[in-house]
């Protein structure tokens, strides 16, 4: 991560600002899909994907016709920005309301991955990154899938992440006020799995499924 870039320095709330590695790829493993900000025909687009991350790369998958894929490629830099929810802030006023959150925003130009193997290996950690070994529990894409699915890298050259946590931060005249203040959690979590309604009913719902749970 370089930290020196301005670019990816937090301003606002800049104590807030965290710009080593093991913090960025701690909140881009945990989130479950990012957004995706580019340029097209002069107007602005984001748009919401799956990722995986492998070591100091970040990558999308989609349709090679997809505009959010030749984007990513033609762009000199798009924007990807993931956010965790951790809790409500309920201050006693109006103004101090907020969120405790963890979020990364990544400045990086998309690198179309042509090799086979490294592809399928992206493949296969985004497979992974929705459910861990699910990859090994299906069926593998074909030759048409493959050639049909276009792959983009991104690396974690540009990165930082911004994080709040703790209560409100309310003015001092405020905290007399008979206003209940403080943090609601949040958390993700999966409810009970439920079957395609054309599953055979000899295939049970495997572990790795469970283990969501």
């Amino acid at each position: 991560m370089d930290a020196s870039s301005e670019r990816i320095r937090v301003r606002r709330a800049p104590k807030r600002g965290q710009y080593d590695a093991d913090t960025i790829n701690q909140i881009l493993d945990e989130a479950l899909i990012c957004h995706v900000g580019f340029n097209d025909h002069g107007g602005p687009f984001v748009i919401p994907t799956i990722h995986a991350r492998i070591g100091a790369n970040l990558y999308i998958h989609g349709s090679k016709a997809s505009r959010l894929i030749r984007c990513a490629i033609e762009n000199e830099r798009t924007c990807i920005t993931v956010t965790l929810i951790d809790g409500l802030v309920l201050a006693r006023s109006t103004f101090h309301h907020s969120m405790n959150y963890r979020s990364v925003v990544i400045l990086s130009r998309g690198t179309l991955i042509e090799d086979e193997t490294e592809k399928l290996n992206a493949l296969k950690a985004i497979s992974d990154h929705m459910v861990p070994n699910r990859w090994d529990h299906v069926r593998k894409p074909n030759a048409n899938e493959l050639k049909a699915t276009a792959v983009v890298q991104f690396d974690l050259n540009e990165a930082s992440a911004k994080i709040r946590t703790g209560p409100p931060a309310d003015d001092f005249d405020d905290y007399a006020l008979p206003v209940w203040a403080g943090v609601v959690p949040m958390q993700q979590r999966f409810g009970q799995p439920s079957p395609d309604p054309k599953l055979a009913e000899s295939v049970a719902l495997p572990e790795h499924v469970k283990a969501l749970l």
